[in-house]
């Protein structure tokens, strides 16, 4: 991807941007360039930085994803963020387009997640059965359409494909994710979830970084936002 990166947020030990849905966040076998090396190479570029530049990856979003992506810029602030979100002291919100309107506007999901290595999917149980990890969100539905609802999902734990597989699980999943249960994908492969908004304690200066993402530019995202 040629697009140059858009920063949400930086200062000497972190820097915040927004990924689009399609990029890897680090390395994968696919050999695609991810977006750890784009910001390094933004940093390099704009502080005209001689030999690597350090660049700690913190947490990460799904390939069909977009939204907020954290990196650090310092090895001190790596270490503290990757013991913040561990605890979970950084608290996410997701927006998501779904199908179907959930049972109840708003509701903790708990369900026991198994992952499945080799079709790279999780499943969703009610009660724990072997080798299984709890899940848990939070969803609240924000507004409505003809076929589509827009959820707000806060993250309590961050399991793989966590919001997809639990959203999946009571009859709603996101629009364009074909392995969760979407009738058809989105044309430019993505699917419809955005890590929207992240709020923490910075890991150095310890001041509060309350952070949203710009609405995607999406039709559907637009109207369905512009009924809040």
């Amino acid at each position: 991807m040629t697009d140059p990166i858009q920063v949400l947020y930086e200062d000497n030990h972190i820097i915040i941007v927004n990924k689009q849905a399609g990029e890897i966040v680090q390395g994968d076998k696919t050999g695609d360039e991810p977006l750890s090396e784009r910001v390094k190479r933004y940093l390099k570029e704009k502080y005209q930085k001689p030999g690597n530049v350090f660049l700690g990856v913190v947490h990460r979003l799904d390939r069909p994803v977009q939204g907020i992506v954290v990196f650090a810029k310092t090895s001190k602030a790596t270490s503290r963020l990757n013991d913040m979100f561990r605890r979970g002291a950084v608290h996410k919100t997701y927006w998501a387009i779904v199908k179907n309107r959930p049972a109840v506007p708003e509701a903790l999901l708990t369900n026991w997640i198994t992952r499945n290595e080799t079709q790279n999917k999780s499943y969703a149980h009610d009660e724990e059965v072997p080798r299984s990890k709890e899940a848990k969100l939070r969803y609240r539905l924000l507004t409505e359409g003809d076929r589509y609802c827009l959820l707000e999902v806060e993250l309590m734990t961050g399991r793989h494909h966590q919001i997809r597989c639990q959203l999946a699980h009571i009859g709603c999943p996101i629009k364009g994710d074909l392995k969760y249960g979407a009738q058809r994908s989105n044309p430019d492969g993505s699917i419809s979830l955005q890590a929207h908004h992240i709020e923490f304690e910075h890991p150095v200066s310890h001041q509060l970084i309350d952070i949203t993402a710009p609405l995607p530019t999406d039709p559907l995202w637009q109207a369905l936002a512009a009924q809040l």
